[in-house]
């Protein structure tokens, strides 16, 4: 059984053994998706769950895995949950899964890759898979950025001899504005380029097309001025902006005019609480536990870019990806680009050459908002429904890390 694994392992990663038709091609030690759901996205600070801990919102995304997949938990073997923020994560995140009726057979970790933790959870969850150490795992991406850590103020003074080094210390508003200035992507492009995102997460939310990634999640909101506590079941994102105009975000302030004059609160992502879950399992399993398969994994790239221009990183890791399967621009038919910033967004899509229609065709960061650890496994679910609803095949997401760095997944969607 080892040996066969291998072997098949191995064939999957000849440099010949790739494009489409191998992608697409079905085998028994496939890593494929049978569910994929998320919490709805509130406002940090001040939205529906701004009174509510992180480890509550893992514990609600999961027990309603676990309910809806209708899987025996035991079965699950490990779970793996990727969050920037809060260093007790790894606490957090085993809690929550033994509440939410995984058992304590289950392993239980936590990754940290910034802005792709969650996919960064997802692909160790899947190289598990691959390599035969489990056949079931759960990936999830959880952020309160509410009550969220708070980032490096400096390091140690060799370090810092290093230019590049102490370029991780950049604020990522300041990545921005470099991205703009570096790159010529001015105001107006990225003010524009924001208003399509609105538009596009209004005509998303209007139309329901939201409503089966999202899970209900009923909570308790204190009033900041009685003290008085209520129990709210939440079940829209809160980041859309109904009538959003380029007239409207032109008249915006420069967020950070210390930097630059060019980004600002209506062109970066909105500041965000929330939570994704991915159930991964063998598709071999899947099929022995009648699962419905929603998707297949293919595989995962990580590559690094200047420190200072972090926003440009999936520039660097979509041709990896694409190069690793054999794949071009034009074969991938939806795009989920993390739009951390608008700068970074317009470059991404000018510099890959992808058609503006086939990226965030729900709108992205800017409209919906960016908890940090939950963005990699939230955009699965979003293109997975998206896919779902439009019969899409092949599928990419992908996303800027801080301090220089882009990671971009490769899926092919079975729900056709």
């Amino acid at each position: 059984m080892a040996v066969d694994r291998l072997s098949s392992l191995l064939n999957h990663l000849k440099p010949g053994n790739s494009g489409i038709a191998a992608i697409t091609t079905k085998n028994p030690d496939d890593v494929v998706v049978t569910l994929a759901i998320r919490t709805p996205l509130t406002k940090g600070f001040k939205g529906g769950f701004k009174d509510t801990s992180l480890d509550y919102i893992v514990y609600t995304v999961l027990k309603q895995l676990v309910e809806r997949s209708q899987i025996d938990p035991a079965l699950i073997e490990d779970v793996s949950l990727g969050n920037v923020g809060d260093g007790r994560a790894a606490y957090l995140g085993r809690a929550a899964a033994l509440a939410a009726g995984i058992p304590h057979t289950a392993g239980a970790s936590s990754v940290n890759r910034f802005c792709a933790s969650g996919l960064k959870a997802i692909h160790d969850i899947a190289n598990q898979i691959r390599t035969g150490a489990i056949d079931i795992g759960v990936a999830v991406g959880a952020e309160s950025m509410t009550f969220g850590g708070r980032g490096v103020d400096t390091f140690h003074e060799e370090i810092l001899k290093n230019q590049e080094a102490a370029d991780c210390l950049q604020p990522m508003g300041q990545t921005s504005e470099n991205v703009g200035d570096d790159f010529g992507i001015t105001r107006q492009m990225q003010d524009e380029y924001s208003v399509e995102s609105f538009r596009r997460a209004e005509v998303a939310q209007k139309a329901g097309w939201f409503d089966d990634e999202i899970v209900p999640v009923t909570t308790k909101v204190k009033d900041p001025k009685t003290g008085e506590e209520k129990t709210v079941t939440i079940t829209k994102d809160e980041g859309p902006r109904y009538g959003t105009t380029y007239e409207g975000l032109s008249k915006i302030r420069p967020a950070f005019p210390q930097f630059g004059n060019k980004t600002t609160g209506g062109n970066a992502s909105q500041v965000t609480d929330g939570a994704a879950a991915v159930l991964l399992m063998r598709r071999s399993k899947a099929i022995e536990l009648n699962q419905p398969i929603l998707a297949k994994f293919c595989g995962a790239t990580v590559a690094g870019v200047p420190p200072r221009v972090m926003g440009i990183g999936p520039t660097a890791a979509i041709p990896k990806l694409l190069k690793q399967f054999n794949l071009s621009v034009s074969d991938i038919e939806i795009w989920e680009i993390n739009e951390a910033f608008a700068s970074m967004a317009v470059y991404c899509l000018k510099n890959l050459g992808i058609e503006h229609e086939k990226l965030n065709p729900r709108g992205g960061a800017i409209a919906l908002g960016h908890p940090l650890g939950a963005t990699g496994a939230r955009q699965v679910v979003t293109i997975l429904s998206e896919a779902r609803r439009t019969k899409k095949k092949i599928l990419v997401n992908s996303m800027c890390i801080g301090t220089g760095q882009g990671m971009a997944g490769l899926w092919v969607n079975e729900q056709v």
